[in-house]
């Protein structure tokens, strides 16, 4: 992975995306690119009994790279490139896993009652928390609709689940300054809109739904330290 970030961003420089997306095929900076991964493989192993796990890694790489350049267009060049990574990463996943023969055990992960305990409270805490606190400030923010400027689409959802993820794996850390350096950096951020609206029920409103947040997460990580303690 870590050869697989040097080569895709750190010796990937802009005129050579440029040139692979003009050219495709033709771009010899496309060979040079699949070339330099396998290269780089070799060397942080440091083991040339793998060169044929780099060479693959290599292969499947500049494969995945000629499909991007073929399907990427200007409205979905956000979209390829994830699809693009993820292939990139579960690739390198699949060769490590058939080349190194890693030594898994699923079954006691899966019978280990911490997973399920730790994959339950994330869910709480960003898709069941965030339709919980929209429903319990539909009212308000019905009423902050009429007058407020128009916003990011989801924007606040997205924030909303992000802080409280944050605040969880701090508890979970007992990094507890940390959340309040959390609950510090975003009142700077939101500040200014405070002050310059000078709408008391904006105020509120932020207020109730960041204390809200805060609340749910800390409660939720307080009580998965207490489930998986022993």
């Amino acid at each position: 992975m870590l050869a697989h970030f040097i080569g895709d961003f750190l010796l990937q420089p802009k005129p050579w995306v440029n040139e692979k997306e003009k050219l495709k095929l033709k771009s010899l900076k496309l060979y040079v690119h699949v070339f330099l991964h396998e290269l780089l493989v070799l060397l942080l192993l440091w083991d040339l009994k793998f060169w044929l796990l780099a060479l693959s890694i290599a292969i499947f790489h500049g494969i995945i790279d000629i499909g991007k350049l073929y399907f990427q267009r200007e409205n979905n060049k956000s979209t390829l490139f994830f699809i693009d990574q993820a292939l990139h990463l579960v690739t390198i996943l699949a060769l490590w896993g058939i080349f190194m023969k890693p030594e898994l055990d699923f079954i006691s992960l899966y019978t280990h009652s911490d997973i399920w305990i730790y994959l339950t409270a994330i869910i709480l805490i960003t898709c069941v928390s965030a339709v919980a606190i929209r429903e319990l400030m539909s009212e308000w923010t019905k009423k902050l609709k009429e007058n407020s400027d128009a916003s990011l689409n989801n924007a606040g959802k997205y924030i909303g689940i992000l802080e409280r993820l944050f605040v969880f794996f701090f508890v979970i850390m007992g990094s507890w300054e940390s959340i309040g350096f959390i609950l510090a950096a975003k009142s700077i951020f939101r500040f200014g809109d405070l002050k310059d609206a000078k709408d008391r029920k904006l105020t509120e409103y932020v207020l109730i739904g960041t204390l809200v947040s805060f609340v749910i997460a800390i409660a939720v990580g307080m009580i998965t330290l207490k489930l998986t303690e022993n």
